[in-house]
């Protein structure tokens, strides 16, 4: 069983009036989301900076590392040390196996990114390149999604006491939410589930995703990159997000609602 998620340190209390369309002016106490940068190294090269909320970090960097193809086991995480500092945090993490060119190769086509994401030939050639395919596996029942769907808000602490951070979460075949991690970004709550999972030796398949974010096809391709075999999410998908879900044989359930859900495509037997 995956480890349960780290405890939201205290939030510093927010404000902000509300101004009602009725000429109404009432004073509020919010409290907002963290979102800090958090500086990631691997082996001694700067990687990424990536904006996030500074919990369950370890498990963020083991599934960032998983999902960028660094590591292919969570067992190559050698050690990792996080430091807060002035400006946010540092991540130094040592990964077992990794080649130093390769890695260095890596880091220039970060750098090159634009804040889109994509840029230059080799950008769009990495994009192109076949996924994995997902294993055979039994398509799981809407009954299941729905049951998950009635957990999910009470399972978000932190989206419970700001009202503004995404949820990614892991449910058996009967909808049972078994691990669940949240962060300001969608990505980052994908990565801190994909890493809390490997840490714990889990598989992903048997079961599926929740997600709460917009069901992009970056969060397709970093399910099937996590052996994945169902993903269900929230919002509707793009056209690439379900043509990758396809191409993999992924199963792709959206616009997941408490009386509704659904079915994008259907990669199961």
């Amino acid at each position: 069983m995956a480890a349960a998620p780290e405890a939201i340190p205290p939030l510093p209390p927010g404000g902000g009036d509300v101004f009602g369309r009725d000429g109404t002016r009432t004073p509020s106490r919010r409290v907002w989301v963290p979102e800090w940068p958090v500086a990631l190294e691997f082996n001694g090269l700067a990687y990424a900076v990536m904006m996030a909320t500074p919990v369950d970090l370890t498990d963020f960097t083991t599934g960032f590392a998983l999902s960028e193809g660094l590591i292919t086991t969570a067992a190559q995480v050698i050690d990792i040390a996080i430091a807060e500092v002035d400006a946010g945090w540092i991540i130094r993490a040592t990964l077992a196996g990794l080649d130093a060119a390769r890695l260095g190769e890596r880091v220039r086509a970060r750098v090159a990114e634009s804040s889109c994401g994509l840029c230059g030939i080799e950008n769009l050639e990495t994009i192109a390149r076949p996924l994995p395919p997902v294993a055979v596996h039994q398509r799981i029942t809407p009954s299941a999604i729905f049951t998950a769907l009635a957990a999910l808000r009470g399972a978000q602490a932190l989206g419970a006491a700001t009202g503004a951070a995404h949820a990614a979460g892991f449910a058996d075949a009967a909808g049972t939410i078994t691990c669940l991690r949240e962060d300001v970004g969608r990505h980052n709550a994908m990565d801190k589930l994909i890493g809390a999972m490997a840490r714990a030796g889990e598989a992903m398949d048997g079961g599926f995703i929740l997600s709460t974010a917009r069901c992009s096809y970056e969060i397709v391709e970093k399910a099937v990159k996590a052996g994945a075999t169902t993903l269900v999410t929230i919002s509707l998908p793009t056209a690439m997000a379900v043509a990758r879900a396809r191409a993999a044989g992924l199963s792709l359930w959206v616009l997941a609602r408490e009386d509704s859900v659904t079915l994008a495509h259907d990669g199961g037997a």
